[in-house]
């Protein structure tokens, strides 16, 4: 199902990234290729790759953003929770110790679901609510939103290497009297987009690598940032700690799926191999 969430921020990140991308997409195609490679084999070459990976990142944004990232769904009759209020937390009669209840969407939640205070909603293994996609990174979104850090941080390295292919192995040809010609004007509005986009690729490379080394190290140590706060804060109170683990790559299949390892590149419908946890059953409670 398609899920957007209508945050004024997050809207606004999504319009700068776009903004970001087109303005790469210029100065890629009109300050470097066209001008640089004209007339070479490595300009249309370098022209569908780079569209290429800047259609992944594309293809992958939209679907982190579109994406239900794991919303647990209401309840379609009303639960009364007078006892959980005026009491200690009942548990269920089924074993379901790791069910709680959420006071917000006056519900029962899944195990490691979380509330989000900007979608007004509880999502499976919630990670975070990243603006940048404006929607939570959850269960069944991760996957999406971890190759678009992927094909960002590819799309900033192919565009810093071709300003720096331009500068360092700039273009020869024409002759010497109409080099010095053109040169004035053209080169210097050249070398200008050519460091603003170095520049807005160093930043954007940097950052999406840093989250991107997190989610990774999130998946093969299975918790997610609000279960290590979570477990930091038990860790502090003294309180055991009790967590299995599975093995690494059991845990990355668990988000991108079973399938082949090249199909972890794609954003295609492979869901998880869990498949998305289908829940069929919920804690006794009081209707």
């Amino acid at each position: 199902m398609a899920f957007c969430v209508r945050d004024p921020c997050g809207l606004l990140c999504i319009l700068l990234t776009y903004l970001s991308l087109g303005y790469a997409e210029y100065v890629v195609l009109r300050h470097i290729l066209l001008h640089s490679f004209s007339g070479s084999i490595w300009c249309p070459l370098h022209a569908v790759g780079f569209n290429l990976v800047v259609f992944m990142m594309l293809a992958c944004h939209t679907r982190a953003v579109f994406s239900d990232p794991g919303i647990v769904p209401l309840p379609e009759t009303a639960i009364d929770f007078s006892d959980l209020r005026s009491s200690t937390p009942r548990k269920s009669d089924r074993g379901n110790e790791d069910w709680t209840v959420c006071n917000r969407c006056e519900t029962y939640r899944p195990p490691r679901a979380h509330h989000c205070r900007i979608c007004h909603r509880c999502v499976r293994r919630m990670d975070h609510h990243c603006p940048w996609i404006n929607n939570c990174v959850g269960e069944l979104n991760q996957k999406y939103f971890i190759q678009f850090l992927f094909y960002t941080g590819l799309t900033s390295l192919y565009a810093m290497g071709l300003v720096l292919a331009t500068w360092l192995w700039p273009s020869k040809k024409g002759s010497v009297e109409d080099a010095e010609k053109a040169a004035p004007a053209h080169s210097h509005v050249q070398i200008v987009h050519g460091i603003l986009l170095l520049v807005e690729s160093l930043l954007f490379g940097l950052f999406v690598t840093v989250i991107f080394y997190d989610q990774i190290v999130s998946i093969i140590t299975d918790e997610t940032p609000i279960e290590q706060l979570r477990k930091r804060l038990l860790k502090e109170a003294n309180k055991e700690v009790i967590h299995s683990r599975k093995p690494k790559m059991a845990l990355l299949r668990e988000v991108f799926g079973r399938g082949y390892m090249i199909c972890w590149l794609f954003p295609c419908n492979t869901p998880p191999s869990s498949g998305g946890p289908a829940y069929t059953y919920l804690p006794d409670y009081d209707v």
